[in-house]
């Protein structure tokens, strides 16, 4: 195995395909084809089901997942710890999507002004995936709802969100009325579960789900009578529609999300520590 085909195999792992893959890497699809290829080889398993062209990972792939992150990971350490002091490479940054949307645009300029020989990367995604993404090293450090208890993880706090449950104008959400549409993310989404968690603590009975993948989709749909949805506050301030929707308070302990910066414990790259140090500055400001 060599860092050039683990690099080409999480692409296409990530991308759902060699066309994809191959588009990102700025390589020819023969070319990433013919390094899996290689990389079955070496490893004698066989990485991915070919049907036609549709490639499905196998169970040896979800395997080598893992170890590949984990191995990529510490050659990019390895190569900024000979490099220097100084930030610099790839910085693989995931957080949510509201957190991406509304409190991180000026922490990136300032961090890219400051930082230029740092490429950034960013990923939007619930907590549950930013979380596993770190552990399996495809990610670097990721901003997520807290707390995370995960051992293998250190986190450092952010910013606190104020969630509201939204709905149409006029729409009464309690115990008498429904039975509701719920609007929510996957269930990776920590904010979901809080939604669940004061659903089953109010009585308010549920009959369909409609899983969205943002925010925006989420708010529209709540204006247009279409369901109940959870939502920062912060976003929705910033956001068109917020005129047409119904604000409904909900208790502190769920109401209050605090956003942390998760790494994986004892990481120590010059890139990632600016980046905290950044997000520790706003956080105390």
């Amino acid at each position: 195995m060599d860092l050039a085909d683990l690099r080409i195999f999480q692409a296409v792992l990530q991308e759902g395909g060699v066309t994809a893959a191959a588009r990102r890497l700025h390589r020819v699809q023969s070319n990433v084809t013919t390094r899996i290829r290689q990389l079955e080889d070496s490893l004698g398993v066989a990485l991915f089901e070919r049907e036609g062209k549709q490639l499905r990972p196998t169970a040896a792939a979800r395997v080598l997942q893992g170890y590949a992150g984990r191995l990529l990971q510490l050659a990019d350490e390895a190569r900024q710890a000979v490099a220097g002091d100084s930030p610099a490479g790839t910085l693989r940054l995931g957080a949510m999507e509201n957190t991406a949307a509304v409190r991180l645009p000026p922490l990136l300029a300032d961090f890219h002004q400051r930082y230029p020989q740092v490429k950034l990367e960013l990923r939007t995604a619930p907590t549950a995936t930013l979380i596993a993404a770190v552990l399996a090293g495809e990610l670097d450090c990721a901003l997520v709802c807290g707390p995370v208890l995960e051992p293998r993880l250190e986190s450092q706090p952010f910013c606190r969100e104020t969630l509201l449950l939204i709905s149409a104008l006029g729409q009464q959400v309690d115990a008498a009325s429904g039975p509701h549409t719920l609007l929510a993310f996957d269930r990776g989404c920590a904010y979901r579960q809080r939604l669940e968690r004061w659903l089953d603590d109010s009585g308010c009975v549920v009959d369909r789900l409609v899983e969205l993948d943002s925010y925006h989709a989420m708010i529209s749909c709540a204006a247009s009578g279409m369901g109940l949805a959870l939502v920062p506050e912060a976003l929705l301030a910033i956001t068109p529609a917020a005129g047409n929707v119904a604000c409904h308070p909900l208790p502190p302990p769920l109401a209050i999300a605090d956003t942390v910066l998760v790494r994986r414990r004892g990481q120590h790259a010059p890139a990632v520590d600016a980046l905290a140090a950044l997000l520790r500055q706003a956080a105390a400001a």
